[in-house]
């Protein structure tokens, strides 16, 4: 690690009048800055550019995560004006957040607990970050890692750490997090070890989607357990492949991890339901993507192959149809209940693709609910309901929101949603597998004589009787 370094300076520019800042003024200057980088042609000051940039993303993020507790403290204050108890006054905030920062509510509600924290107890870590001096994910770290200790503890760490600017901005984000844990450890290590005993309470499992339609399965375990999961799985690579076996050891500790959580090496083995949608053009031998539920789309070759195999094996599978339109959406079923029913609710989250239908939000459908309540009026109709994660939907019953949801012949599933602020945001249900756009000139048939989309349940193992 370099010690020092050097970089040219220009010469001090004249004080320049700031307008009053407002989206419109951004705008403009995003746009003169690509124009203007455009025009370098020197690579000294490329590289200067870069670090003043580097810089300038930095300190965006502070004035972001300051105009978040503002706009925060506002929406409270307007809710309590309006009567409603503080324990409710925050509900909403952070969807409008996420949909301004054009990401999830969960990720938004990060970003201002985090900002939250550094207005009022890290002033030094919020300097350093309004400075440029550090970055988000140093911020985060930093927050993190103190988030165990006391208040005074915590501005002691946020003193030594981020009081020095030159300094910090010769740290790493890893070695930020290392030297603020270590710190935690040594003033406040009582409070460490009760945050230790809480987070070991808050074990869970995982997956998410990987490149090459591969997942990431995660156990967030007490680093004990952890370490000896790994540890048996390396015995068993080193076992089988000292023996012999042709397999690397990675690929046999993958393997190992599979049969010992499913019980494919052993008898009787217990059945896990595997949910794959896939269209009747992909099973005749169509290139259209499939979508595996809990992970995503896979390719038309991938689902063949998953079918085919479970037939092979011998494991129960079930087709359902399911009919779609030409546009590539769910055609529209009704229903006279309240609560919607479970078939519907099943085709639903076929229609949404099984996450939130809230722009941005990728977390999974909790909740089939109404677009538009029964209580003002809607339907319990497949144009009147939407997937929802549980933030989402509880957002929406907050003062000042509104939705309204259509289904157009020859279109997909929309839904439009109005935020306390008055600004507007629709989402499109997406295609089902093996939708093909159509020519401009061709005409949407809304009601197809056959299905178009197929739902198989693979069973791995022994046959299950199917309860209708």
């Amino acid at each position: 690690m370099f010690e020092t370094f050097t970089r040219r300076h220009p010469e001090q520019a004249a004080p320049v009048a700031v307008a009053p800042v407002d989206a419109t003024t951004v705008t403009a200057w995003a746009t003169a800055l690509v124009e203007a980088v455009e025009s370098v042609d020197d690579d000294s000051e490329r590289i200067d550019l870069t670090t003043e940039l580097e810089k300038l993303k930095r300190i965006i993020g502070s004035v972001q995560a300051d105009l978040a507790v503002d706009f925060d403290t506002s929406m409270r204050a307007k809710a309590e004006e309006r009567g409603v108890g503080k324990r409710m006054q925050g509900r909403g905030i952070d969807t409008q957040l996420g949909a301004a920062r054009m990401e999830s509510p969960t990720r938004a509600r990060k970003h201002l607990c985090l900002a939250k924290v550094l207005r009022k107890e890290m002033p030094n870590t919020h300097a350093a970050f309004r400075s440029g001096a550090i970055s988000e994910w140093g911020v985060t770290q930093l927050v993190k890692e103190t988030a165990a200790v006391e208040l005074d503890a915590r501005q002691r760490i946020d003193e030594e750490i981020a009081g020095d600017s030159e300094a910090l901005m010769k740290m790493s984000d890893k070695q930020i997090g290392n030297e603020a844990s270590k710190r935690a450890g040594q003033l406040d290590p009582a409070s460490v070890a009760r945050a230790r005993a809480k987070a070991e309470k808050d074990r869970c499992v995982t997956i998410r989607p990987a490149p090459d339609t591969m997942t990431y399965v995660t156990a967030h375990l007490p680093v004990a357990q952890g370490v000896a999961v790994v540890a048996a799985l390396k015995a068993a690579g080193d076992t089988l492949t000292n023996s012999g076996d042709e397999r690397s050891r990675s690929q046999i500790m993958a393997d190992t991890f599979v049969e010992r959580i499913t019980g494919q090496s052993a008898a009787p083995a217990t059945p896990v339901a595997v949910n794959l949608v896939v269209s009747d053009s992909t099973l005749l031998g169509a290139d259209n993507a499939a979508h595996l539920d809990g992970h995503g789309p896979i390719p038309a070759d991938l689902a063949r192959n998953l079918l085919a195999n479970s037939i092979e094996a011998g494991l129960t599978t079930w087709l359902r149809k399911v009919y779609a339109g030409a546009h590539g959406g769910l055609v529209a079923m009704d229903s006279q209940a309240r609560i919607v029913p479970a078939g519907l609710a099943r085709l639903l989250r076929l229609r949404d693709g099984g996450t939130c239908r809230n722009l941005w939000c990728d977390a999974p459908i909790r909740h089939i609910d109404h677009v538009q309540g029964v209580a003002e009026g809607g339907a319990t109709a497949e144009a009147n309901l939407q997937g929802l994660c549980e933030a989402c939907n509880y957002a929406k019953e907050a003062p000042g929101w509104s939705a309204s949801g259509t289904h157009p012949p020859g279109q997909r599933h929309q839904v439009t949603t109005t935020t306390p602020t008055g600004h507007r945001y629709t989402s499109t249900a997406p295609p089902l597998p093996g939708h093909v756009p159509q020519a401009p000139d061709q005409t949407a048939d809304p009601a197809p004589q056959k299905p178009r989309v197929l739902t198989i349940e693979l069973y791995r193992g022994p046959a299950l009787e199917y309860a209708a």
